[in-house]
């Protein structure tokens, strides 16, 4: 059995830290179906076109992949309807005022049990330019190659 605490990531959305920069972080609850959340613990969950927007001073996700559980009898549920977000109402007016700024939008990163509880990481971005996104893989090239310099030396 997990410790109380404990956090196992499920999913993450990876081309979000590529294609983004991550202004804001928030932690959020997210309102499932039974069935939903034993598909998302067997790790059949896609992020890769999810976000989030604030309606009516509420934050849903759209186009969140939960695919269908396999033993769900006769139970059937859209694997990208929408779904509410549980945050609390000053964060939910902090995003709003953030994301009104053009060129801001609400992302998801990561999906994880936090204990047994579902958490989703939610963030607040800005779009990069392709040429940001090149700028981005040169300085991890170079960190790459200065850590392999610094090992070398170290293992003289």
């Amino acid at each position: 059995m997990e410790a109380n605490g404990s956090v196992k990531i499920v999913a993450q959305n990876r081309k979000a830290r590529h294609d983004y920069h991550v202004i804001q972080t928030y932690e959020a609850g997210i309102a499932l179906l039974g069935i939903e959340v034993k598909s998302v613990r067997e790790g059949h969950v896609n992020m890769r076109e999810a976000y989030a927007q604030v309606v009516n001073g509420e934050v849903m996700l759209y186009a969140l992949g939960i695919s269908a559980y396999r033993n769900r009898g006769y139970t059937e549920v859209n694997e990208r309807r929408t779904r509410k977000l549980l945050l609390n109402r000053t964060e939910i007016r902090k995003i709003q005022r953030q994301v009104l700024e053009k060129g801001f939008t609400l992302v998801p990163l990561s999906l994880y049990f936090k204990g047994q509880y579902l958490k989703i990481e939610l963030a607040v971005v800005q779009g990069k330019r392709e040429y940001d996104k090149r700028d981005a893989k040169e300085e991890q090239r170079a960190k790459r190659e200065l850590d392999r310099e610094i090992k070398a030396r170290r293992n003289r």
